[in-house]
C-alpha cells in the first residue's frame, strides 16, 4: 500500500476515496461508498468507525456477501489468483505458504471441515496469530452456530480493516492495533545493565518447524536499539528468547566452569494480548538466572 493522508481524502472525490480504500474491507467498496457521505472526518478514528458502522447497518445478506469476498485461509490454490494485494501480504506473513506436512493436513481438515458446517470462510486477523493459535482458534470456533461464527467473522474482517486502514492512511491519530515485546538483560554479577548480548526469538511450533523472529545484542542500557516485536500485532503464541550468557561473561573475563555452567539460556513464554506491551527482562550471574512478566 502506498500511504495517503487523511486530509487528502477529506478533500478528494467520492470516487477517488472509494478507489483508496477500496480494499480496506476485501472486495467491499460498498463500504467506502458509505463512509464517503460522512466527510469530513476529524481523525483516523473517526474514519475508522464510519466504515464499521457501514458494515453494522448492512443486511445480513451483505454481511454473508463481505464475509465470503475472503479467501480460504489454507487454500494453497488460491494463494496465485484471487486475493487482494492486502490480503497475500497477511497470509504470506502467517507463513501459509511455507507449511509442514502436518499444519497442512490440520489446515486442510479443519477448514474443510468450517466450510462444510457454515458455508462460508473462516476468517481470522492473521497478523494477530501464529500458525499454532490459528489452529486453536479453529477449534475452538467450530462447535458454534452459524449466527455466532458470523458475528465472530465480522469482528476478525474489522481487525483486518484496522491494520489495513492504520497502515495505509497517515492522521494526527491512530488505531489500536500495535503491539509491542521487549527484553531487558540485567547483570546481577556486577549490578549493571548486561552489553553486547547476543539473543534470539523464535516462535515456536508445535507441527511444523520453529521460526526465527528477530535476532539482537543488547546495548550499554542491556536493552535492544528497536524492540523484538513492534509497528504490529505481537502474533498470539509461543515464543523462545534465547540469550547467549556463556560468550558474554567469556568476553569479561568472568571466571566461570569449563564448560560453562550457564552457556545458552532459554526463556519460554506465551502472547496473548497482541497489542499490549510484553516485556521478558532476564538477570542472569554465571550461576543463576530470574525472569518476570514486565510491561
Amino acid at each position: 500500500m502506498s500511504e495517503t493522508t487523511l486530509a487528502e481524502l477529506n478533500a478528494c472525490s467520492s470516487s477517488d476515496f472509494v478507489a483508496a480504500l477500496a480494499n480496506i474491507f476485501e472486495h467491499s467498496p460498498w463500504i467506502a461508498e458509505q463512509a464517503a457521505a460522512a466527510r469530513p472526518f476529524a481523525g483516523l478514528r473517526a474514519l475508522f468507525a464510519a466504515m464499521t458502522s457501514a458494515v453494522e447497518r448492512a443486511p445480513q445478506e451483505l454481511r454473508l456477501a463481505l464475509i465470503k469476498a475472503h479467501p480460504d485461509l489454507a487454500n494453497k490454490t488460491q494463494r496465485a489468483a484471487g486475493l487482494t494485494a492486502e490480503s497475500s501480504a497477511e497470509q504470506n506473513s502467517l507463513g501459509l505458504d511455507r507449511l509442514s506436512d502436518a499444519e497442512y493436513e490440520a489446515f486442510e481438515r479443519l477448514n474443510n471441515a468450517y466450510r462444510a458446517k457454515f458455508g462460508f470462510p473462516y476468517i481470522v486477523c492473521v497478523r494477530r496469530q501464529t500458525r499454532d493459535s490459528i489452529l486453536r482458534d479453529f477449534e475452538r470456533r467450530l462447535p458454534h452456530d452459524a449466527a455466532s461464527e458470523m458475528k465472530a467473522s465480522i469482528v476478525e474482517i474489522c481487525r483486518i480493516a484496522a491494520l489495513r486502514l492504520d497502515q495505509l492512511v497517515a492522521a494526527d491519530d491512530r488505531l489500536p492495533v500495535v503491539g509491542r515485546l521487549s527484553t531487558h538483560v540485567l547483570d546481577t554479577h556486577n549490578g549493571k545493565p548486561a552489553t553486547g548480548i547476543e539473543l534470539e526469538l523464535i516462535e515456536l511450533s508445535a507441527l511444523g518447524a520453529s521460526r526465527a523472529i528477530a535476532r539482537a545484542v543488547t546495548n550499554s542500557d542491556g536493552r535492544t536499539d528497536a524492540p523484538l516485536i513492534g509497528g504490529r500485532p505481537v502474533p498470539i503464541g509461543r515464543y523462545e528468547l534465547r540469550f547467549a550468557i556463556g560468550n558474554y561473561f567469556a568476553a569479561r573475563g568472568v571466571a566461570t566452569s569449563d564448560p560453562p555452567f550457564l552457556d545458552e539460556i532459554p526463556l519460554r513464554f506465551a502472547v496473548s494480548e497482541p497489542e499490549g506491551h510484553l516485556h521478558v527482562p532476564l538477570l542472569v550471574t554465571p550461576w543463576s538466572y530470574a525472569t518476570y512478566r514486565g510491561s
